[in-house]
């Protein structure tokens, strides 16, 4: 998994996977690992029909523990209920339609079945099949039977699917389905939020091919989208350069710093937090016109002239409503960090200034750790030691909330 998906605020939290018979099956194997780099404690049931395409071992092997396969296999009795008692979310995936029947109708005739019918935490499916079979009538009853009882899915892919046909079947991108388990798992302390976050550099151009940008990678800025949108945020991500988001963040890409602005002000006033990340150019260069500069005609060298950028942050902060908060962050080389981080606090009109120095070893552009200096409007200052971007995203968040 990604720097920008690596959050540890879910160690110690137990999640049950459940696998059936799908050749996806081979595919938990990364996500179970991943889970359990963030902390989770997996145990695992694998249908009759997941052990035909991989074996019980594997996932032992991967970490998780206890491995459940037939109901009356092994000494445990109950390990029927296990899960219900023990997990505080459980996970299908694959999930095939025979999965999706058993689960509706309430049947308990193989373990999976019975674990789920005991089981009262949160319920995340994640289907794949033939895409005859997941459109078909009755497939798409029990789907809706399993929502309306509060499952969440993470729906089937469109593309080529293993049978050879196309249409929507697919397992989904391993990426949502981690992502799904851990917002099971997280405080929904932002549900009914809307959250705009701004993220990576933005390009200028100075001629029809080259442009002026700085190495922001969006990383810090992709980890707090998805730190919001795990604690049931509604988020809203206007892109320059920037990683793998979930699908259910609503991705508006750009390019330059006025396509970010009028993005972003065109969204902000539904919102109720704004988050701006982005390494936003200051100046853009004017250019030398929609064909690619000739060095021909420089052989001497050449000058560039720049014209202001808006400002983003201190525009719309400005223009903010009573219960609109707004997070910017100062990327810095001084020394003195703190002085740099109240003076954009104060002339930005924000309510938490975020400081980085972006010239220390793990601590600038394109790294997955971070090391800042936060403060914020109430006099509220604190220096957080050097950690994933994920988990300082996930601080960030809950900062805000208690403002």
């Amino acid at each position: 998994m990604e720097n920008h998906l690596l959050f540890s605020a879910f160690k110690g939290k137990h999640l049950h996977v459940g696998v059936a018979g799908s050749v996806a099956a081979y595919k938990l194997c990364d996500i179970v690992r991943a889970w359990g780099k963030a902390g989770l404690h997996c145990s695992a049931t694998l249908t009759e029909g997941a052990q035909h395409f991989i074996s019980p071992l594997t996932f032992q092997a991967l970490g998780a523990m206890p491995v459940y396969s037939s109901l009356f296999d092994g000494e445990d009795i109950f390990a029927h209920l296990a899960p219900g008692q023990q997990a505080q979310a459980c996970i299908i995936a694959p999930a095939t339609a025979d999965v999706l029947c058993r689960l509706a109708q309430g049947a308990a005739s193989d373990m999976l079945s019975a674990q789920c019918l005991a089981f009262d935490g949160a319920l995340v499916i994640a289907p794949a099949m033939n895409p005859r079979m997941w459109a078909h009538p009755a497939t798409q009853a029990n789907v809706a039977t399993l929502q309306a009882r509060g499952a969440h899915f993470v729906l089937p892919a469109e593309g080529s699917t293993a049978c050879g046909e196309t249409g929507q079947g697919k397992l989904a991108d391993s990426r949502e389905i981690y992502l799904a388990a851990l917002r099971a798992l997280a405080p929904q302390d932002m549900s009914g939020q809307k959250v705009l976050v701004t993220m990576g550099a933005t390009r200028e151009a100075w001629d029809g091919v080259r442009y002026w940008t700085n190495p922001s990678t969006g990383i810090m800025g992709a980890s707090l989208a998805i730190a919001a949108y795990m604690r049931g945020a509604t988020v809203h991500a206007v892109c320059g350069n920037a990683p793998w988001l979930p699908q259910d963040i609503i991705r508006h890409n750009v390019s330059s710093a006025q396509s970010m602005f009028a993005a972003a002000d065109a969204l902000w006033d539904d919102m109720d937090m704004g988050l701006f990340t982005a390494a936003v150019a200051d100046f853009s260069p004017i250019p030398f016109g929609a064909e690619k500069f000739k060095k021909e005609g420089a052989e001497q060298g050449f000058s560039v002239q720049f014209r202001p950028n808006p400002d983003i942050l201190r525009t719309l902060s400005l223009r903010r409503k009573p219960h609109q908060k707004v997070l910017g962050f100062a990327a810095e080389t001084a020394q003195n960090l703190a002085a740099c981080v109240h003076t954009k606090l104060e002339r930005k009109k924000a309510h938490i200034i975020v400081g980085n120095r972006v010239n220390e070893a793990g601590s600038g552009f394109g790294a997955g750790t971070n090391s800042v200096l936060v403060a914020d409007c109430t006099g509220r200052e604190e220096q957080w030691p050097l950690q994933s971007k994920p988990d300082v995203a996930w601080g960030l968040c809950s900062w805000l909330l208690s403002l």
